[in-house]
């Protein structure tokens, strides 16, 4: 049985913890290791062989990063230059498997939920795979208890041609309202659809190529352009662009005659909301779940989160409070599905707060926004032992380093130089420049940019380790004539 782990959301619904450019699936919602990092260590069992994990490009080093503070290795990671939603993604790595003569079981999980109980999970994966041995499209489904909006519901129906405590699945719906929903728990029969499923990889494709033609013979073409490198697989631009955006539901389970559920009573909860979340975490005697520095007065069933700043709170009942440097989000239990559209109003808006946190993540550390204004800007800037920032240069803002601990290698147009604490430089406009640290221990340093425009966007690379350019020497163009 091989692993698909699907980890390209964005996770708007949690926002503004989760932000495009870091998502819920990379944060430490429920534990001290990530969801992602969760899902990875519930599948280390014998019989379960390396994962593949399936990721946005932008993710890719987060994705690296995560998997070596657990020494775990995968199989594949295959990078989505965007989000096409779960058909396209499965059907690529079930061609890569059938390609290379690996047409084994796939279980594919997304990469941000939970699941309490190691041992029913392993149960329910037993049962389903009698079932997907026989050619059944297995998904998991969590028995319904409450009348939750913010799930899919599948109908089930005995077969007595199924495996005993496999079912059929007899209809998917859609989220319901709260009245449909309450008639489903009282009814009996429904499971939350959990997005999790089990097949064999031929299986899925012969479905598939049945049933979306469009997006299979769109994924076939898109593996055979794709590039290799080792173990990442980086999906052709041009050709996934074309590709239906379609969930493995929509495309195939909801219209294959062999789809069957199996229970999973495991402690699941896809949190994928603020409520959701807060469902899952420890309360306090009044209900209230809290994070950081947070003081509660006369409060009942409240989800506090804080993160720096001193949050007080009085008087409240059912309500989400959510602090970042940079944003606060405010909400009822009830309303949080609303969140999503939130996100999609400030995006309109063009807010960068959808995007990243003043803390940045990068290949070589991350960069923290300190203090801004019309022309100029102000950051912390970390980098780990032994990794470098691309060679680069500005065209319209200077930049004065300050080193707080550590030591940097500057590179400065046909100079370069170290620098240990305390001790600072000037970068002018458009000189190519580079900071390494050659050292053991992170380098810190602050970082004062000055000019008339301080974008992101501003940079022009000339060689960088990370593969984000191609390299003076591949372009004919050396480091002096660069700074000439």
């Amino acid at each position: 049985m091989i692993p698909v782990i699907l980890s390209g959301g964005s996770g708007s619904r949690l926002w503004p913890l989760s932000r495009k450019q870091f998502p819920k699936q990379f944060l430490a919602l429920t534990g001290e290791h990530t969801l992602f990092q969760q899902t990875l260590e519930r599948l280390v069992f014998e019989g379960m062989q390396a994962p593949i994990v399936v990721c946005n490009k932008d993710h890719k080093f987060i994705v690296n990063e995560q998997l070596t503070a657990l020494n775990l290795q995968t199989q594949a990671i295959l990078m989505e230059p965007f989000g096409r939603n779960t058909a396209p993604a499965v059907a690529i790595t079930a061609m890569k498997l059938v390609n290379e003569g690996s047409d084994e079981l796939m279980l594919v999980l997304p990469a941000d939920h939970v699941i309490d109980d190691q041992k029913a999970l392993q149960r329910a994966l037993a049962l389903a795979t009698v079932a997907a041995e026989r050619g059944e499209m297995v998904l998991f489904g969590v028995p319904a208890t409450k009348p939750e909006t913010g799930y899919g519901y599948i109908r089930s129906s005995q077969d007595a041609l199924l495996p005993e405590g496999v079912a059929r699945v007899a209809q998917f719906v859609e989220k319901p309202d709260e009245k449909r929903a309450t008639e489903f728990v009282r009814s009996g029969g429904y499971f939350w659809n959990s997005g999790m499923f089990l097949f064999r990889a031929s299986r899925f494709l012969e479905e598939l190529k049945k049933h979306d033609p469009d997006i299979y013979d769109t994924c076939l073409l898109a593996l055979e352009r794709s590039e290799e490198d080792g173990d990442y697989l980086s999906i052709d631009e041009a050709t996934f662009a074309c590709c239906p955006d379609n969930s493995i539901d929509y495309a195939v389970m909801e219209k294959t005659q062999r789809a069957c559920v199996v229970p999973l009573t495991a402690g699941w909860s896809d949190v994928g909301c603020w409520s959701s979340l807060w469902d899952v975490h420890e309360k306090d005697a009044n209900g209230n779940v809290t994070k950081g520095d947070v003081v509660v007065q006369d409060s009942h069933n409240c989800m506090i989160h804080g993160n720096g700043k001193l949050v007080s709170v009085i008087g409240l009942e059912n309500i989400v409070v959510v602090e970042t440097k940079d944003a606060m989000m405010i909400a009822h239990k009830d309303k949080v599905q609303g969140v999503k559209q939130m996100v999609n109003t400030l995006d309109k808006q063009g807010r960068s707060e959808t995007q990243n946190h003043l803390e940045v993540y990068r290949p070589w550390g991350s960069y923290d926004s300190v203090d801004m204004g019309g022309r100029f800007q102000v950051k912390h800037i970390t980098v780990k032992p032994g990794a470098s920032l691309s060679l680069q240069m500005h065209h319209h803002r200077a930049e004065h380093w300050i080193v707080v601990s550590g030591t940097a290698e500057v590179t400065c147009d046909e100079n370069v130089f170290l620098l240990t604490e305390n001790q600072s430089t000037y970068i002018p406009i458009a000189s190519v420049h580079r900071l390494r640290n050659p050292g053991k221990i992170p380098l810190e340093i602050i970082e004062v940019q000055s000019g008339s425009y301080l974008g992101e966007d501003d940079i022009e690379r000339f060689e960088d380790v990370y593969g984000r350019s191609a390299t003076p020497i591949e372009r004919g163009i050396s480091v002096k004539t660069i700074a000439q």
